[in-house]
């Protein structure tokens, strides 16, 4: 398989690739057999180079779209130029070729291919290939471009202060991101194939001397076990290695934003990056982890605190909120003061269903709103989504179809909910507050209390690359308090996490790390 890795050297990941068909000595033979195999495709270009030597028979093959048109041109030009090669000689056919191979050395990457499959594979990855008449092998030079959205801001991570550029949908250009703040040697990629069909580019990027090698040793083993046809998007590769499967709560972080990457990568977490998408996968992953925001960092440790007490209590309206009002209306009306309790039952009266369907009612609605206010064109989504939640929730407390008081517990869990700021963790809440909601219209408070505890237990019980997911609250780490619920001054943040990063040194020397990984004194 394309994506099984053998022994290589470090930070390299390489794969074992089945070995085509030799290239054929006649050049037409090879033209034909490129053209069949790609179904006479009409984006396949072949160009003749008309050399000034007659018995020279060269021709170049790109994929048209994929390739960088002017690189193209300039590897042509020059690259092909025999005429500087000898003044007044024929050269040989090998000679021509080792002139045009070191000509190509001074435009992109190259390498010598010598069978069938290399040369699709290089063709189809955006390369230029360069064949010889009379030889069996050709040169294939990185001319990798095409069209390609540019560098735009982000779109589900949205911030008030800090960097507005986001990840694209090229691998070269969301590296570059990355290395643009973090200007250091130990920034390590390590890149592999994926994907009988796709052949996509997924690349390994940590800091070597901060990330654990055992968890790198992990992720490498995971992705080489990969065995699929396709792999179109990150998301495909966080459920193949996410280890538990069959738990609401994601233990892969996504994010679209290059500094998010560049400060979880500094804490010694890993980032796999994968070629056509914009999300790139941080882990291990925490359950704190979904709760803070890049921008945290950017404002005052106070601000930064308060917004983060209000995140966690928005979790736990999102969550709780319909579940208590339900349980408190159906089984503890004494919790709810006279006044206000005499008021919820006139409210109520003549509502034709009980408060859990209720409940379900208006839930169902608010998703189905927000569902369609997200695939609609922006430009009318946000519109319709606000109109839309305002007509139908005035028109069902006329029709008497729902309470007041419910439309404003269901309005306040779903804005709640947008205050979480990874989406995966958003969606979880969601499904999980249905759940809990049908078990307190059935048992009250008492249900809520166990099925919190088990959420809980749950929540303890994960791993994510053998990370505690609620670390470091459970097993709880003293030292490492200082970035969870609140945010202290960043001058008190010395130490690193130690079951995340292999160096749990201040932060801010990750400069001085040395060749080998260790700090310098």
């Amino acid at each position: 398989m394309p994506n099984e890795t053998t022994e290589s050297r470090p930070g390299e990941i390489s794969n074992s690739k089945e070995q085509g068909p030799p290239i054929y000595l006649k050049l037409e033979d090879n033209i034909k057999q490129i053209c069949d195999r790609l179904g006479n495709s009409p984006d396949l270009i072949v160009r003749a180079y008309e050399s000034p030597f007659q018995n020279i028979r060269v021709k170049t093959l790109y994929i048209n779209g994929l390739i960088d048109k002017e690189l193209v041109e300039e590897y042509i030009t020059h690259a092909l130029s025999f005429d500087s090669l000898r003044q007044g000689i024929e050269p040989a056919a090998e000679e021509a070729f080792a002139y045009a191979k070191e000509k190509a050395q001074n435009i992109g990457k190259e390498k010598i291919v010598e069978d069938q499959n290399s040369l699709l594979e290089g063709l189809l990855s955006g390369d230029t290939m360069i064949l010889f008449d009379g030889l069996e092998k050709g040169i294939s030079v990185s001319t990798s471009g095409g069209e390609g959205r540019s560098v735009t801001e982000a779109t589900t991570q949205v911030n008030i202060r800090g960097p507005k550029d986001s990840f694209t949908e090229s691998l070269g250009t969301n590296l570059s991101l990355v290395r643009k703040r973090i200007k250091n040697p130990n920034l390590w990629v390590e890149t592999l194939t994926i994907g009988a069909v796709t052949k996509t580019d997924v690349s390994i990027v940590h800091i070597h001397g901060l990330a654990k090698e055992e968890t790198l040793q992990q992720i490498r083993k995971k992705l080489a076990d990969i065995h699929v046809d396709s792999i179109l998007e990150s998301g495909y590769i966080e459920q193949l290695i996410e280890e538990n499967n069959y738990s609401p709560f994601p233990t892969l972080y996504n994010t679209e934003r290059p500094d998010s990457v560049a400060g979880n990568l500094l804490e010694g977490r890993i980032a796999i990056f994968v070629d056509g998408t914009p999300f790139v996968l941080i882990l291990p992953a925490t359950f704190f982890m979904f709760f803070h925001t890049v921008e945290d960092y950017y404002q005052r440790y106070d601000i930064s605190s308060i917004i983060r007490i209000l995140r966690f209590i928005c979790l736990l309206v999102s969550l709780f909120g319909p579940a208590i009002f339900v349980a408190a209306l159906n089984f503890h009306q004494e919790m709810i003061p006279t006044p206000l309790l005499i008021n919820f039952a006139s409210q109520r009266e003549g509502v034709p269903f009980p408060v859990v369907i209720e409940v379900l009612l208006l839930e169902v609605t608010f998703e189905i709103i927000r569902e369609a206010g997200i695939r609609m064109p922006s430009q009318i989504g946000q519109t319709v989504s606000i109109i839309g939640g305002l007509v139908l929730g005035q028109a069902a407390v006329q029709a008497g179809i729902v309470s007041p008081a419910m439309v404003i517990v269901v309005s306040l869990t779903g804005i709640s909910s947008f205050a979480t700021p990874a989406f995966n963790m958003a969606l979880s809440i969601r499904i999980l507050r249905f759940i809990i909601t049908f078990v307190a219209a059935y048992i009250g408070l008492y249900g809520i209390a166990i099925i919190g505890l088990m959420l809980v237990a749950h929540l303890c019980s994960l791993r994510s690359l053998g990370v505690p997911y609620m670390s470091p609250v459970a097993p709880f780490a003293s030292g490492d308090q200082k970035d969870i619920f609140l945010r202290t001054p960043l001058h008190f943040m010395k130490t690193r996490r130690r079951l995340i990063s292999k160096d749990s040194k201040v932060p801010g020397t990750t400069a001085q790390l040395s060749r080998d990984g260790r700090h310098e004194s």
